[in-house]
């Protein structure tokens, strides 16, 4: 029988006037999180002053819990609002005493401002939407901002920048808490792209931008299926019924990369997804994912995570301690947390 777990607790705290589609993101994903088929997340969203709270697309939204609820949480997560640039001194105060108390703080979008204010970016990394990243910049210099990427993670300390790369970072933090294959099926779930690259917080690694379009959608979705296979760019293109250049031209205009990066990225994805969910042998997954050979899985691997196959399976395995597959409903080991010794990691738009 699956062992009893608390969820971990996430308190999503919305400012005045809060982005109606920053409170879906967590809502949206960390609510499709289910370990042995328990809740993996509790997630509740509060304000400064718990009643109607005003949205920046000009509705008011009922909120009925107050910051009492960043006190019980694992996680605080500020969404973003549509006056950045005047933080709540009592959302300020908050957030400082929950990473006084050692806890992970998150903002999306704008409300990197509200970190920023707390002090807790100083000599950081971090993000924000790039409309307002140089009043981030200028209000707080000693922020070391990068504005050319989708989420950072510096420590215990997570922003990301506007609307849709709040998906990437909230899909970093479910896979930093029960590892790819459960970020890879809540977004599946979700019908959002697969978890990019991210890991653990000792990785710096660089994720596909954000789709835009969907012309190539079916042969992207075909080639995910047969990802066992060799495929080329001729192969690609006649699924999708166009010449090769085409299909080129249009994959880059998608989703920013060409067939053939998008593909080795995906093949890598399914390889440490495989390595953390399976017991099969390195050839075996090199196999299943594309990848050809064991060397050339340790290759793509390594270079990718700064670990061998080997010792990625080891950190990241999900599977029982004595290293036999888990068998449905059984217990699992539970994940480390999240942070120890973790140095900044990056997502860069390519």
């Amino acid at each position: 029988m699956p062992q009893s777990r608390t969820p971990r607790r996430i308190a999503v705290v919305a400012p005045s006037p809060v982005s109606m589609f920053n409170l879906a993101i967590p809502e949206m994903l960390f609510g499709k999180v289910e370990v042995d088929g328990q809740p993996g997340y509790e997630v509740v969203i509060c304000a400064a002053e718990p009643g109607p709270v005003p949205t920046s697309g000009g509705l008011d939204l009922y909120v009925r819990r107050g910051l009492d609820a960043v006190r019980e949480a694992d996680t605080v997560l500020v969404a973003g609002t549509g006056e950045p640039f005047e933080p709540e001194s009592r959302i300020v105060t908050a957030v400082r005493e929950a990473a006084a108390d050692g806890k992970r703080i998150a903002s999306l979008c704008t409300g990197a401002f509200q970190l920023a204010e707390a002090g807790l970016l100083h000599g950081r990394r971090a993000t924000t939407y790039w409309a307002h990243a140089e009043e981030l910049r200028r209000r707080y210099p000693q922020v070391d901002l990068r504005g050319d990427v989708l989420y950072v993670q510096d420590g215990p300390y997570l922003t990301s920048s506007g609307y849709a790369a709040g998906i990437d970072l909230c899909l970093h933090i479910i896979r930093t808490d029960y590892g790819a294959a459960v970020a890879n099926e809540v977004a599946r779930r979700a019908l959002v792209a697969p978890v990019r690259p991210g890991g653990q917080t000792q990785f710096t690694q660089t994720p596909l931008p954000p789709e835009r379009g969907n012309a190539c959608g079916d042969t992207r979705g075909w080639a995910m299926r047969n990802l066992d296979k060799p495929l080329t760019l001729t192969d690609l293109a006649r699924h999708a019924g166009v010449s090769v250049r085409t299909l080129t031209r249009r994959f880059h205009a998608e989703s920013g990369v060409s067939p053939l990066q998008w593909l080795l990225h995906q093949r890598i994805e399914r390889a440490k997804e495989l390595l953390e969910t399976t017991t099969l042998p390195m050839d075996q997954v090199a196999r299943s994912c594309g990848l050809g050979t064991a060397d050339s899985l340790r290759a793509h691997v390594t270079r990718r995570t700064g670990l061998t196959p080997s010792a990625y399976r080891s950190q990241f395995s999900r599977l029982q301690p004595q290293g036999l597959s888990t068998p449905t409903g059984a217990p699992r080991r539970r994940p480390r947390k999240h942070g120890t010794g973790a140095g900044p990691v990056t997502s860069s738009v390519a």
